[in-house]
Protein backbone atom coordinates (compact mmCIF):
# COMPACT_ATOMS: atom_id res chain seq x y z
CA UNK A 1 0.00 0.00 0.00
CA UNK A 2 0.98 3.45 -0.76
CA UNK A 3 -0.06 4.27 3.23
CA UNK A 4 -2.26 2.49 5.60
CA UNK A 5 -4.86 3.19 3.23
CA UNK A 6 -5.34 1.24 -0.15
CA UNK A 7 -5.87 2.85 -3.17
CA UNK A 8 -7.71 2.14 -6.25
CA UNK A 9 -8.06 4.10 -9.61
CA UNK A 10 -11.36 3.46 -11.41
CA UNK A 11 -11.92 3.70 -15.32
CA UNK A 12 -8.91 2.34 -16.92
CA UNK A 13 -9.26 2.58 -20.09
CA UNK A 14 -5.97 2.50 -21.90
CA UNK A 15 -2.92 -0.44 -21.66
CA UNK A 16 0.25 2.60 -20.83
CA UNK A 17 -1.97 4.30 -18.91
CA UNK A 18 -2.86 1.33 -16.64
CA UNK A 19 0.70 0.12 -16.36
CA UNK A 20 2.20 3.60 -15.61
CA UNK A 21 0.06 4.09 -12.49
CA UNK A 22 0.19 0.39 -11.22
CA UNK A 23 4.01 0.94 -10.96
CA UNK A 24 3.43 3.99 -8.56
CA UNK A 25 1.79 1.12 -6.34
CA UNK A 26 -1.74 1.55 -6.88
CA UNK A 27 -3.45 -1.34 -5.18
CA UNK A 28 -6.09 -1.91 -7.44
CA UNK A 29 -6.94 -1.02 -10.57
CA UNK A 30 -10.59 -0.64 -11.75
CA UNK A 31 -12.27 -1.18 -15.23
CA UNK A 32 -15.96 -0.48 -16.24
CA UNK A 33 -18.03 -3.47 -17.63
CA UNK A 34 -21.42 -1.42 -17.63
CA UNK A 35 -22.05 -0.66 -21.60
CA UNK A 36 -23.52 2.96 -21.19
CA UNK A 37 -20.53 4.10 -19.19
CA UNK A 38 -18.13 6.33 -21.23
CA UNK A 39 -15.56 4.37 -19.45
CA UNK A 40 -16.71 1.25 -21.22
CA UNK A 41 -14.63 -1.19 -23.07
CA UNK A 42 -14.78 -4.54 -24.00
CA UNK A 43 -13.65 -7.42 -22.08
CA UNK A 44 -10.61 -8.39 -24.50
CA UNK A 45 -9.12 -5.00 -23.75
CA UNK A 46 -9.55 -5.31 -20.60
CA UNK A 47 -7.80 -9.02 -20.23
CA UNK A 48 -5.07 -7.54 -22.54
CA UNK A 49 -4.64 -4.63 -20.12
CA UNK A 50 -4.16 -7.37 -17.08
CA UNK A 51 -2.14 -9.14 -19.36
CA UNK A 52 0.44 -6.75 -19.93
CA UNK A 53 0.11 -5.75 -16.01
CA UNK A 54 1.23 -9.52 -15.20
CA UNK A 55 3.75 -8.94 -18.25
CA UNK A 56 5.58 -5.64 -17.03
CA UNK A 57 5.48 -5.98 -13.27
CA UNK A 58 6.15 -7.98 -10.34
CA UNK A 59 3.55 -7.61 -8.36
CA UNK A 60 1.03 -5.78 -10.47
CA UNK A 61 -1.98 -4.48 -8.87
CA UNK A 62 -5.02 -6.28 -8.44
CA UNK A 63 -7.97 -5.85 -11.60
CA UNK A 64 -11.90 -4.59 -10.13
CA UNK A 65 -14.60 -5.19 -12.81
CA UNK A 66 -17.32 -2.95 -12.05
CA UNK A 67 -20.90 -4.22 -13.10
CA UNK A 68 -24.03 -3.16 -12.77
CA UNK A 69 -27.36 -4.97 -12.54
CA UNK A 70 -26.23 -7.92 -15.02
CA UNK A 71 -27.41 -11.74 -14.58
CA UNK A 72 -24.64 -14.43 -13.14
CA UNK A 73 -24.74 -15.66 -16.38
CA UNK A 74 -23.90 -12.34 -18.09
CA UNK A 75 -21.14 -11.51 -15.83
CA UNK A 76 -19.51 -14.78 -15.66
CA UNK A 77 -19.21 -15.03 -19.73
CA UNK A 78 -16.75 -11.20 -19.13
CA UNK A 79 -15.15 -12.94 -16.05
CA UNK A 80 -14.59 -16.23 -18.00
CA UNK A 81 -12.62 -13.36 -20.35
CA UNK A 82 -11.28 -10.80 -18.23
CA UNK A 83 -10.20 -12.83 -15.28
CA UNK A 84 -10.46 -9.65 -12.82
CA UNK A 85 -9.38 -10.12 -8.85
CA UNK A 86 -12.33 -8.51 -7.58
CA UNK A 87 -15.96 -7.78 -8.70
CA UNK A 88 -17.93 -4.84 -7.96
CA UNK A 89 -21.92 -4.93 -8.41
CA UNK A 90 -22.73 -0.85 -8.50
CA UNK A 91 -26.20 -1.91 -9.27
CA UNK A 92 -29.24 -2.89 -7.40
CA UNK A 93 -27.93 -6.27 -6.64
CA UNK A 94 -29.48 -8.26 -3.83
CA UNK A 95 -27.51 -9.65 -0.66
CA UNK A 96 -28.81 -12.82 -2.32
CA UNK A 97 -27.40 -12.07 -5.63
CA UNK A 98 -24.03 -11.28 -4.07
CA UNK A 99 -24.16 -14.45 -2.39
CA UNK A 100 -24.74 -16.43 -4.93
CA UNK A 101 -21.50 -14.40 -7.33
CA UNK A 102 -19.51 -15.60 -4.37
CA UNK A 103 -20.43 -19.14 -4.92
CA UNK A 104 -20.11 -19.00 -8.52
CA UNK A 105 -16.54 -16.99 -7.95
CA UNK A 106 -14.73 -18.70 -4.66
CA UNK A 107 -11.67 -17.34 -5.45
CA UNK A 108 -12.48 -13.61 -6.22
CA UNK A 109 -13.56 -11.17 -3.58
CA UNK A 110 -16.89 -9.37 -4.10
CA UNK A 111 -17.62 -6.34 -3.43
CA UNK A 112 -20.90 -3.69 -3.39
CA UNK A 113 -21.17 -0.42 -3.93
CA UNK A 114 -23.60 1.75 -2.48
CA UNK A 115 -24.79 5.43 -3.73
CA UNK A 116 -25.02 7.47 -0.46
CA UNK A 117 -27.16 10.83 0.06
CA UNK A 118 -28.21 10.37 3.32
CA UNK A 119 -27.86 8.92 7.05
CA UNK A 120 -30.91 6.38 6.30
CA UNK A 121 -29.05 4.97 2.93
CA UNK A 122 -26.24 3.44 5.20
CA UNK A 123 -28.97 0.74 6.47
CA UNK A 124 -28.76 -0.52 3.21
CA UNK A 125 -25.27 -1.56 4.52
CA UNK A 126 -26.91 -4.47 6.94
CA UNK A 127 -28.15 -6.22 4.11
CA UNK A 128 -24.34 -6.76 3.01
CA UNK A 129 -22.18 -6.12 5.84
CA UNK A 130 -21.41 -10.18 6.63
CA UNK A 131 -21.96 -11.49 2.88
CA UNK A 132 -19.54 -9.63 0.81
CA UNK A 133 -15.52 -8.80 1.37
CA UNK A 134 -15.99 -4.95 1.00
CA UNK A 135 -18.51 -1.91 1.14
CA UNK A 136 -17.96 0.96 -1.27
CA UNK A 137 -19.97 4.05 -0.44
CA UNK A 138 -20.57 6.35 -3.83
CA UNK A 139 -22.03 9.65 -3.69
CA UNK A 140 -25.87 9.44 -5.38
CA UNK A 141 -26.61 10.48 -8.82
CA UNK A 142 -30.25 9.86 -9.63
CA UNK A 143 -28.96 8.86 -13.27
CA UNK A 144 -25.34 7.95 -12.74
CA UNK A 145 -24.15 5.28 -11.21
CA UNK A 146 -20.51 6.51 -10.73
CA UNK A 147 -17.95 9.00 -12.05
CA UNK A 148 -19.76 11.94 -11.16
CA UNK A 149 -17.16 13.89 -9.38
CA UNK A 150 -19.92 14.42 -7.12
CA UNK A 151 -18.72 14.04 -3.03
CA UNK A 152 -20.80 12.36 -0.05
CA UNK A 153 -21.52 14.37 2.73
CA UNK A 154 -18.48 13.15 4.91
CA UNK A 155 -19.83 14.23 8.32
CA UNK A 156 -22.42 11.28 7.89
CA UNK A 157 -20.09 8.51 7.55
CA UNK A 158 -17.91 9.66 10.64
CA UNK A 159 -19.31 6.81 13.38
CA UNK A 160 -20.02 4.42 10.19
CA UNK A 161 -17.67 1.02 11.35
CA UNK A 162 -19.29 -1.81 8.82
CA UNK A 163 -18.60 -5.14 9.59
CA UNK A 164 -16.15 -5.40 6.76
CA UNK A 165 -13.58 -3.17 4.95
CA UNK A 166 -14.94 -0.34 3.19
CA UNK A 167 -13.77 1.86 0.51
CA UNK A 168 -14.61 5.86 0.12
CA UNK A 169 -15.37 7.26 -3.00
CA UNK A 170 -16.59 10.15 -4.92
CA UNK A 171 -15.96 13.01 -5.80
CA UNK A 172 -11.60 12.54 -4.31
CA UNK A 173 -9.07 14.68 -5.51
CA UNK A 174 -5.38 15.88 -4.18
CA UNK A 175 -7.32 18.79 -3.11
CA UNK A 176 -9.93 17.23 -1.29
CA UNK A 177 -8.51 13.43 0.06
CA UNK A 178 -6.40 14.99 3.11
CA UNK A 179 -9.45 16.70 4.30
CA UNK A 180 -11.68 13.22 4.11
CA UNK A 181 -8.77 11.51 5.86
CA UNK A 182 -9.13 13.73 8.44
CA UNK A 183 -12.57 12.76 9.55
CA UNK A 184 -12.93 9.08 8.14
CA UNK A 185 -10.90 6.01 7.99
CA UNK A 186 -11.66 4.14 5.47
CA UNK A 187 -9.86 1.16 4.86
CA UNK A 188 -9.49 2.31 0.84
CA UNK A 189 -10.25 4.96 -1.11
CA UNK A 190 -11.32 5.14 -4.86
CA UNK A 191 -10.77 7.75 -7.54
CA UNK A 192 -11.53 7.85 -11.01
CA UNK A 193 -12.89 11.55 -12.40
CA UNK A 194 -10.86 13.35 -9.80
CA UNK A 195 -7.34 11.96 -11.89
CA UNK A 196 -8.67 12.48 -15.43
CA UNK A 197 -8.37 14.74 -17.78
CA UNK A 198 -11.93 13.30 -19.88
CA UNK A 199 -13.88 10.03 -19.02
CA UNK A 200 -11.47 7.03 -19.22
CA UNK A 201 -8.37 9.49 -20.09
CA UNK A 202 -6.19 9.60 -17.27
CA UNK A 203 -4.11 12.47 -16.17
CA UNK A 204 -0.64 10.98 -14.77
CA UNK A 205 0.65 13.81 -12.51
CA UNK A 206 -2.81 14.04 -11.03
CA UNK A 207 -2.51 10.28 -10.18
CA UNK A 208 1.06 11.31 -8.46
CA UNK A 209 -0.56 14.03 -6.97
CA UNK A 210 -3.53 12.07 -5.32
CA UNK A 211 -0.67 9.66 -3.75
CA UNK A 212 1.27 12.41 -2.61
CA UNK A 213 -1.38 13.46 -0.83
CA UNK A 214 -2.02 10.30 0.80
CA UNK A 215 0.99 10.18 2.56
CA UNK A 216 1.12 13.31 3.36
CA UNK A 217 -1.88 12.66 5.80
CA UNK A 218 -1.34 13.72 9.58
Amino acid sequence: MISDIALKICGITQVDQAVTIASLGVDYLGFICVPTSPRYRDPDTFATIRQELCTSLPQPPRTVGVFANLTEAALRAVQERAQFDVLQLHGQESGAFCQGVKHQFPQVQVWKALRIRDPADLEQVKDYEAIVDAILLDAYHPQLLGGTGQTIEWSILENFKPKCPWFLAGGLTSDNISVALQHLSPGGIDVSSGVERSPGDKDLSLVQQLITQMGAKP
